[in-house]
């Protein structure tokens, strides 16, 4: 399936054409500022789909709006009509259609340019109106808001919000992108207005403030739920501008004669990752916890693992490896240690359902 695609290298073009490329089921063919008309018209003529994406938001004059948004749609509508075939064609509008300023204008009247192409030859055609996009490879300073506060405080630079309370209403570019990759495969022969979901609304102050909690969390170790929802695509927004001299940062760590103590990433309502080491015969450990529970995994060495319970005095022992991935968890009720019983420096990764309060620490002292 051949598949047009204009304005492949901005924005969404960029993340469109690098989706598409991943299904070998797709040729792609571009087009960008500077191509010409013959290449249009050429290229409309061996494409089964069009997705038009092309379009100007920040010209130089009004009148570019005109020549970026209206003329280039009409001329794509003028080949489809002179292939005289159909070629489902996929227009990317913006909620400012429905807007009277000057890019409003011209977005409503490309929208007009594809809907009479489906009225005269019902070509099928399918309108996106999209509000605010984020996502990596957006414009800082250009037209995301998320793109040039993401791009400061990665790059050490202030934001500045004139309205925290403004909110604002926006989508991600992989939903986008996994909508109009569905939508390709899935356009009928009907004029179709689709949206894209979810759309996520936040005021200016809110965004301003994920934003600053991702750039402490390298701090604090406090990272923020950033698994789902508007704060998973958020991060990774942020993290997409960081530049590569901040791909990595460094972690305190606590020595003593026993072995090394790091921790690597703490959360507010999941608790907290570590790994210590311990030196051969060195047992550390030796505290119970009324309510904190931990998960320990050997990841080199070998330990034994001891417990005993402080109300019956019932002693086990656990032995694991490095070679056999195996979770000891530690029982609220039961002091418990762990010693390195092998001949190589022992590595173990942990994991405690909470993070470590200095003023309410559950770690009492009692020798197994």
């Amino acid at each position: 399936m051949r598949i047009l695609v204009t304005g492949s290298k901005g924005f969404i073009g960029q993340n469109l054409v690098l989706k598409l490329s991943e299904n070998s089921e797709f040729e792609i063919i571009t087009y960008d500022r500077g191509d010409s008309r013959e290449f249009l018209d050429n290229s409309i003529a061996q494409s089964d789909a069009i997705i038009h994406l092309a379009g100007v938001n920040r010209p130089d004059s009004i009148e570019d709006f005109d020549r970026g948004n209206v003329e280039l749609t009409k001329q794509i509508c003028d080949s489809i009509e002179m292939a005289d075939r159909k070629v489902p064609l996929i227009l990317s509008s913006s909620t400012q259609a429905a807007l009277d300023n000057p890019y409003g204008i011209s977005k409503r009247a490309a929208e007009v340019a594809v809907k009479t192409l489906n009225s005269r030859t019902g070509n099928p055609v399918t309108i996106f109106r999209l509000p605010g996009i984020f996502g990596k490879w957006c414009r800082p300073n250009y037209n995301s808001v998320v793109a040039t506060f993401c791009y400061n405080r990665a790059n050490d630079l202030p934001i500045q919000v004139s309205d925290l309370g403004r909110e604002i209403s926006l989508v991600y570019i992989d939903d986008v992108v996994a909508t109009l990759c569905s939508a390709i495969l899935n356009i009928s022969n009907e004029l179709e207005y689709s949206d894209i979901s979810p759309v996520y609304r936040l005021t200016l102050g809110e965004l301003a403030e994920h934003i600053e909690s991702f750039r402490g969390c390298r701090e604090d170790l406090v990272i923020p739920p950033v698994g789902t929802g508007l704060l998973r695509a958020l991060y990774s927004t942020y993290v997409s501008y960081l530049p590569p001299s901040k791909f990595s940062y460094d972690l305190m760590s606590h020595g003593d004669e026993r072995g090394t103590f790091v921790e690597m990433l703490k959360t507010r309502d999941s608790g907290q990752f570590s790994y210590f080491t311990a030196h051969p015969g060195i047992t550390r450990g030796g505290h119970y916890h009324h309510t904190k529970t931990e998960k320990f995994l050997v990841i080199k060495g070998s330990a034994r693992y001891r417990f005993r319970n402080l109300v019956t005095g019932e002693l086990v022992e656990i032995d694991s490896t490095g070679t056999k991935p195996t979770i000891v968890e530690t029982i609220p009720g039961w002091t418990h240690d762990i010693k390195n019983v092998g001949s190589d420096e022992l590595i173990v990764m942990l994991w405690a359902n909470e993070i470590f309060d200095r003023d309410r620490p559950d770690t009492i002292n009692s020798k197994v």
